[in-house]
């Protein structure tokens, strides 16, 4: 028998609880029931957002919130800037050359957290810029990008909006949209929300929204200014994911009873925990500057395949990791911390990436990892009890 630990980046562990509550017989999404939990799940996203604006709710993975935030913000032929620093920074240019935007790209090294003044560089060099495009978190990295410093140097650029992708990073760090400039921030549903994957969110500063009223990309679906609209009465356009909001509102329940900064700080601890048994295993950290709390990557030896070793942990184990995209691929894993997670997932994550690295000939100390990540744990945590 083989327990499973999905300890990937997305999607991630759903607890019972919420499961339970989305096993409920399904109700129509055009009733007042349906309605006031809307209502409620709309109103509880405003502080987890950092934002007294609206959160709307699309039906669709995170991309499909990335690419409305493109095509209702901008108009053919707009000049953007896009921080590409790992697979999802290449989806951003990828979204907005799809719709005819001029993309200037900051190139950075997979790893790599872009520095503000190189932001302010290339708005310097572009002010007929009227988009910033970035990662808070760049999932397949593991770094994370100085987003609060990179807001308050946009908030000078009044033709200039900053777009963030907050997929996992809204539910993990602190994000204050409204106080560090950020104008667009997408997230969703498989993250730190703790939910299957299917439903995304967007918000919208009112300078994005005045954007909105001059933007002439094609959209139907993804239109938000009807979305607004729809979801200012408690309802939605088109079709919602039904049982993925009810789950949600029961999600927010969970977050608001820990307290958010308690949410943030499980998951700093964990990042902590797992940084440290990585650094005491001897390995190289992918993220060379700011670590996300998100997951945490790492190159493996050469000798390691590291499909092959995901692969081993995943159907021998029961322990699902992710391996590396693209030009990684094969040579990293990546461990995730977030979302339903806590100090014994982690532990069972440095225990199982352990056994892996011995059955694969790796040479190390048992339980050297192991015993890093228990100090930091014990010493944050447990002592303080």
């Amino acid at each position: 028998m083989h327990k499973k630990y999905l300890l990937a980046p997305g999607p991630t562990m759903v607890p019972e609880e919420v499961l339970l509550e989305m096993a409920k017989p399904i109700i129509h999404h055009r009733t007042s029931e349906f309605s006031n939990i809307f209502a409620e799940v709309r109103e509880k996203l405003k502080p987890v957002f950092g934002t007294k604006n609206d959160c709307l709710l699309l039906s669709g993975s995170g991309t499909a919130a990335m690419e409305a935030a493109v095509v209702n913000c901008f108009s053919s032929g707009d000049k953007v800037i896009v921080v590409n620093a790992g697979k999802f920074g290449k989806r951003w240019v990828e979204i907005c050359k799809s719709y005819g935007l001029e993309v200037v790209s900051i190139d950075l090294e997979w790893g790599r957290s872009v520095k503000p003044e190189q932001v302010e560089a290339a708005l310097i060099a572009n002010p007929d810029a009227k988009g910033v495009f970035i990662q808070a978190s760049e999932t397949s990295t593991t770094a994370y990008h100085p987003i609060k410093e990179i807001g308050n140097l946009i908030k000078l650029f009044d033709n200039t909006l900053f777009i963030v992708d907050g997929i996992t990073s809204v539910g993990v760090v602190e994000t204050k949209m409204d106080e560090w400039g950020i104008d667009v921030l997408v997230t969703g549903s498989q993250k730190a929300f703790m939910l299957p994957p299917g439903l995304s969110i967007i918000a919208l500063s009112d300078k994005a929204w005045s954007f909105v009223e001059k933007s002439n990309l094609p959209k139907y679906y993804l239109n938000l200014k009807k979305e607004r609209k729809s979801q200012s009465d408690n309802t939605t356009a088109y079709t919602p994911a039904v049982s993925l909001i009810i789950g949600l509102n029961k999600v927010l329940d969970m977050m608001m009873n820990e307290g958010l900064e308690n949410v943030y700080g499980r998951h700093e601890l964990c990042a902590q925990a797992t940084r440290e048994a990585v650094k005491a295993l001897g390995f190289e950290f992918l993220a060379k500057d700011i670590p996300s709390n998100a997951a945490t990557g790492f190159y493996l030896p050469e000798d390691i395949d590291g499909g092959k070793f995901v692969k081993f942990l995943r159907e021998k184990m029961g322990v699902t990791f992710a391996g590396g995209q693209d030009h990684l691929k094969g040579k990293i894993v990546r461990i995730s911390h977030l979302g339903y997670h806590d100090i014994f997932d982690t532990l069972t994550a440095i225990s199982a990436l352990e056994l892996g690295l011995k059955y694969f000939g790796y040479k190390f100390d048992f339980g050297a990892g192991v015993k890093a990540a228990e100090e930091v744990i014990f010493n944050n945590k447990v002592s303080k009890l």
